[in-house]
């Protein structure tokens, strides 16, 4: 038996390979002891985003905790997204919510997230907690999802018809709808697309059917993914005011303004926090992981917003969110996971998306006018990132390099002082610093660079590229 490990976000693995009917039981039979231990009379949200066998999976875990006398509310819909088990968790008096998703990563994945009672991910706590109870083998005598239906243990849920009757009454759709500005929304085959398409039926659609291979691509919405929309909106002449691209389970973002240029999270969250300050009077704390820009630092400091600093996964910022009893605002991460106030502690691309467009309709500014406004409190600046596939020894290699203060230096970038929060964070003087960090869910060395301009981003990826390859 393999030995089961969630990483940032979940546990992921190969369909067929790791990923089993086998293995998906010992991590729900362990899901469910550990829910049996807090309560005697427990539920949980089950659902499946459009992966290859995501149904079949699902079906399963509804069994494994139906047999353990958990009542299920199992998705009635062919595929939902995280966010839609998240939402319907906290409607629902919910006590765990569990997807079986491998979020953005490529087809031939699929993996099992769990949600906590408030909507949002588990506590690392509670993760290991569940983890330290994956039996090596286990065998169950398990009934049919009808039979459990006629127990009362299994009851389908439409968590679709939920999300878009919550988005409806907390956005000013009349608003969006009617403000002449046209949009687009990539679904890159994912689970957003079906409340997409009933919230804007008139918008334009790319990749909004079912295909559980993705087309072959993993369903991550950064700007080489979703060339496609770029060039509909390029071609559009400025007929296309923004398009929105959400992942394979729809909790992250992709963006694009009028001219098909990409807008990464680093200016999503900026916006956010200005929308929400300046436009909507809220305040509160901010939250961001080690990787994002040291703009919305500036920005929470001229805007007196407390901020804080966390390791990289959504879960760490949720965690503050939910446990440190404070009032917060946004809560981002650079890989295009963010969530506000007013909702639940959760990522969520259409949400967030919507957000934006609500701020373009209210405003009646374009996306590039918004940024500029941010531009004129803390200055524009870039972000970019490379990720590099290495063997797994060549990884080593440059983190130990890392840890053993190994680098000064990336070719005639000197390094002025480093920060090992989670990764390793060189600083260059004038705002400009390099950060290395293995990936948490895929066999990944990921470097980003913030710069002035992109030009000076990528030129400070390269040196370090070249130092880090030599």
């Amino acid at each position: 038996m393999i030995n089961i490990k969630f990483g940032t976000d979940g546990w992921r693995a190969l369909i067929a390979k790791e990923f089993t009917v086998e293995n998906v039981t010992r991590v729900a039979y362990a899901t469910s002891l550990w829910l049996k231990e807090q309560k005697t009379q427990a539920s949980v949200v089950v659902g499946n985003d459009p992966r290859f066998a995501g149904k079949m999976f699902s079906e399963t875990v509804a069994q494994i905790f139906a047999n353990a006398g958990i009542k299920v509310y199992l998705a009635s819909n062919d595929f939902v997204s995280t966010p839609m088990v998240s939402l319907g968790t906290v409607l629902l008096k919910a006590d765990l919510g569990v997807i079986i998703t491998a979020s953005h990563n490529p087809p031939e994945y699929s993996g099992y997230k769990i949600k906590a009672s408030y909507g949002g991910p588990a506590t690392p706590d509670l993760i290991d907690q569940v983890e330290n109870m994956i039996p090596d083998r286990i065998t169950l005598d398990l009934k049919s999802i009808e039979e459990y239906k006629q127990a009362g243990l299994i009851e389908f849920v439409n968590l679709e018809d939920m999300y878009v009757k919550h988005v409806e009454e907390k956005f000013d759709m009349e608003a969006i709808r009617n403000s002449g500005m046209n949009f687009a929304y990539d679904a890159m085959y994912g689970a957003g697309q079906n409340a997409m398409r009933r919230l804007f039926p008139d918008i334009s659609f790319l990749h909004a059917e079912y295909n559980p291979g993705f087309d072959g691509q993993a369903p991550e919405p950064i700007h080489k993914n979703l060339t496609e929309l770029s060039d509909l909106i390029k071609l559009s002449d400025g007929e296309i005011d923004s398009g929105l691209a959400t992942d394979g389970d729809a909790d992250r973002i992709g963006l694009y303004n009028s001219e098909g240029e990409f807008i990464d999270s680093h200016h999503i969250i900026l916006l956010l926090i200005h929308y929400l300050v300046k436009y909507k009077n809220i305040k509160g704390d901010v939250i961001t992981t080690f990787s994002c820009t040291q703009k919305i630092a500036d920005l929470c400091k001229l805007y007196e917003l407390p901020h804080t600093i966390t390791k990289i996964g959504f879960k760490y910022i949720c965690d503050l969110m939910v446990n440190s009893g404070r009032e917060f605002i946004a809560g981002g991460e650079e890989s295009g996971g963010i969530a506000i106030t007013g909702y639940i502690p959760e990522r969520d691309g259409i949400w967030i998306g919507l957000t934006i467009w609500e701020f373009m309709a209210k405003t009646g500014k374009s996306l590039n006018e918004l940024i500029y406004e941010v531009y004129d409190e803390v200055g524009s600046f870039a972000v970019e990132r490379y990720d590099l596939h290495l063997t797994e020894n060549k990884k080593q290699e440059i983190i130990k390099s890392c840890k053993s203060n190994t680098y000064s230096k990336f070719d005639s970038y000197a390094v002025e002082r480093i920060e090992d929060m989670d990764g390793y964070k060189f600083h260059l003087g004038d705002d400009r610093w390099v950060m290395i960090r293995p990936s948490g869910t895929e066999p990944v060395l990921r470097v980003y660079a913030e710069a002035a301009t992109s030009v000076d981003a990528f030129k400070i990826l390269d040196a370090a590229k070249a130092t880090l390859l030599a």
